[in-house]
């Protein structure tokens, strides 16, 4: 079952983020010695890590959201009150309005939890008809309140590319991980979703759907799973999406905790650094994004971001933004790096070699 509260919410020792990294650094705590993940990077010639060029603005509106799941590497919750405001979110217009990024990228959390969301969407299509706009949705928030319902017909609107998480093509493995009763809401949601054109061939209406495993191993080849999460879910519920990304389950927060609970920790980070891809890595999405948070504070990806890791250099907020400075920063390396380098790779988008 589900816990009912956030770590932060539980004063869980994993709730403070300077314990996550003690722990990600502790031989003791692994019971062997693994090399640093920048050690990796030295032989390869990509240390030190340094972006290619800034594509994608990638923005954490809160981390507040109807769902508490068992993997959640933000540790959101309903009881989580972190939401960006709307003078954050005003930076982060004057600053899509002066940059030319191809994509911005909203997260939470639920980001439709935001009382500002659908204002800032607006503000960003009234200024820029063309930029890609992604939203994180959770599908069921689509089914929490009446006043989310119209959320499809929003999306269609504003030519969003919906991006939602849904672990397996049965509840039983999806619940298990999300909570009772959330892939019977999904399966609806995706439905409303198709109603409306959402991943229907020639609407221009983009759904993907995200798939993460449900425990210590990494996931399978992308390009089989989508077959097949293509073929169920068209079978058994009408269901018609784009793409299938597979994002490995990176050692922090709640699944840090998962690990550690199940004893599957050290031969869990065995494993990502033993499946170390160097063609991965050279694809990592830090290496295209910037991440920032709920209280305008910059990151170098999403990860980064929830172990409070903000961005070398000077220019540390969005108040300071400057592109050039931070397109010539050094990227912030830790263990957890290795959950986007391992196999595959992983990222926002899926795999990256």
């Amino acid at each position: 079952m589900n816990p009912v509260k956030s770590l932060k919410a539980q004063k869980h020792q994993l709730g403070d983020t300077a314990f996550q990294l003690r722990v990600l650094n502790d031989d003791k705590k692994l019971g062997q010695h693994l090399p640093l993940f920048h050690e990796k990077l030295k032989p390869i010639g990509l240390f030190p890590l340094t972006p290619t060029q800034l594509d994608i603005f990638q923005i954490n509106v809160g981390k507040m959201c109807n769902q508490v799941c068992k993997h959640c590497h933000v540790d959101a919750g309903p009881d989580r009150k972190e939401i960006m405001t709307q003078e954050t979110l005003q930076l982060c217009l004057d600053i899509l309005q002066k940059h030319a990024f191809k994509t911005v990228d909203l997260t939470g959390g639920a980001p439709e939890m935001n009382p500002h969301f659908r204002w800032f969407i607006e503000q960003i299509r009234a200024t820029n008809s063309d930029i890609n706009i992604i939203v994180r949705c959770n599908l069921t928030i689509i089914l929490a309140n009446k006043k989310y319902h119209d959320l499809p017909d929003f999306f269609k609107k504003h030519r969003i590319e919906v991006v939602s998480s849904l672990p397996f093509y049965t509840a039983s493995r999806t619940d298990s991980q999300r909570g009772d009763g959330v892939f019977e809401d999904s399966i609806k949601a995706l439905q409303m979703l198709n109603d409306v054109g959402y991943g229907q061939e020639g609407a221009g209406l983009v759904l993907n759907l995200v798939y993460n495993p449900a425990g210590a191993f990494l996931p399978s080849g992308q390009a089989g799973l989508e077959k097949e999460f293509k073929r169920v879910l068209k079978a058994k519920y009408g269901i018609d999406f784009n793409h299938l990304f597979c994002i490995t389950n990176i050692p922090i927060s709640r699944f840090l905790d998962y690990l550690l609970v199940s004893e599957n920790y050290s031969s869990y980070m065995e494993k990502l650094v033993n499946s170390f891809n160097p063609v991965a890595a050279a694809n990592v999405m830090c290496r295209n994004t910037l991440s920032v948070g709920w209280d305008g504070y910059l990151y170098d990806c999403d990860f980064n971001q929830m172990l409070d890791l903000k961005v070398n250099g000077s220019v540390k907020h969005l108040r300071d933004f400057d592109l050039q400075t931070l397109t010539n920063r050094f990227i912030v390396l830790n263990q957890h790096c290795y959950g986007c380098t391992a196999g595959a790779g992983s990222s926002c988008g899926g795999e990256l070699a």
